[in-house]
């Protein structure tokens, strides 16, 4: 007979992760943890705000960059919010990168550079949602809080053979791993499931076998753990058009431009554009050029957003320096340190090759 009691599961879990849990640069380890050191809630904070929508391996040189520019939240704080902008430059979700930077200055200028202990106090600071606040008071702080990221979903979800599809089944996942909770060690059983999550109970061929929640499992009791958890159909993504316009002089200066603060990717600079939403298609032809110069095409590209795909035609010209609103050129040498999203950088490689390639000091 299956044996459910969440008082059983917290301590084979908590003792699996004391063996088996992944060392990451934000993360105080089990043994650190029980010598007595305790998580810095800036580390915790950065890296759960990197790691939104962002795979572990991509946010590590993130996370060392950003420690090694701001080593305190007050620091970051007080960073120009062009600096931030750029080191963030290819992380994606931009609006991530406006929300930190106002996070910052408001734990600094409100809060003393300390941050708020509770899930309360976390969640009323700029861009911290529900999983963040849980997650930062457990790991940070040693709050009994429910932390659920894609990873504890994907657990609970087969623990308990939740059949109902996401994003409707959330609030009873959520009250499953309450249950769970433990109020001793609560931030490792927190990244216990996490890595759980990540490392045995992945969503294609988990491994099972390994699992410490095998003799409790009802998906694997039922040999079905790939069907959980359950998702509602996805829609297709619509298409959307328009142009790039990558402007380099003969002295290898090339045109840039800072988009509006607010929508998709504000903040960020970019080369000329037309004026693509993820509503509505932008012009597509060198007719829609910043301004007159000799326009080559020279292919397109194509960016997959959350809620939209992209296909930007792209466009070059040699030309003199001509003025454009809110533009500036820029050497090409120089275009790695600009705060350039994924999608520029693409349509700047499309039209000038060795665009993003080192360049000896």
């Amino acid at each position: 007979m299956l044996q459910t009691l969440p008082a059983l599961h917290a301590p084979k879990l908590l003792s699996w992760y004391d063996r088996h849990h992944r060392e990451l640069p934000w993360r105080v380890n089990p043994a650190a943890a029980k010598a007595g050191k305790r998580a810095d809630p800036y580390h915790v904070w950065l890296s759960e705000v990197m790691l939104q929508q962002t795979t572990v391996q991509a946010v590590k040189p993130y996370f060392a960059k950003f420690l090694a520019l701001w080593p305190k939240v007050t620091d970051l704080a007080a960073a120009p919010v062009e600096d931030v902008m750029a080191a963030w430059a290819g992380l994606g979700y931009y609006a991530r990168a406006r929300n930190l930077k106002k996070c910052a200055e408001t734990v600094a200028l409100e809060h003393g550079g300390v941050f708020p202990d509770t899930e309360e106090g976390l969640r009323a600071l700029p861009g911290i949602g529900d999983y963040t606040s849980a997650a930062i008071a457990a790991i940070a702080f040693n709050r009994q809080s429910a932390v659920m990221d894609g990873n504890v979903e994907r657990v609970i979800s087969r623990l308990h053979a939740i059949d109902a599809p996401l994003p409707g089944s959330k609030p009873l996942m959520k009250a499953r791993v309450a249950e769970l909770t433990p109020s001793d060690r609560p931030g490792d059983f927190a990244q216990a499931m996490m890595d759980l999550g990540a490392t045995i109970c992945t969503p294609k061929r988990p491994t099972c076998a390994l699992c410490p929640f095998r003799d409790d499992c009802l998906a694997f009791a039922e040999h079905d753990p790939e069907s959980f958890p359950v998702k509602a159909a996805k829609k297709e993504k619509p298409v959307r058009f328009g142009a790039a316009f990558v402007a380099v002089t003969p002295g290898g200066e090339a045109l840039l431009k800072r988009r509006i603060e607010s929508g998709l990717l504000g903040g960020m600079t970019e080369v000329p554009t037309t004026a693509w939403t993820s509503r509505v298609d932008g012009g597509t032809t060198a007719d829609h050029a910043p301004f007159p110069a000799g326009w080559e095409a020279c292919g397109t590209v194509v960016h997959v957003f959350t809620h939209f795909e992209l296909r930007l035609s792209v466009f070059r010209a040699l030309t003199e320096k001509v003025a454009v609103d809110d533009g500036w050129w820029e050497p090409v040498t120089n275009l790695e340190a600009q705060a350039l999203p994924t999608v520029m950088k693409k349509a700047i490689a499309q039209a000038i090759s060795r665009a993003f390639e080192k360049h000896p000091n």
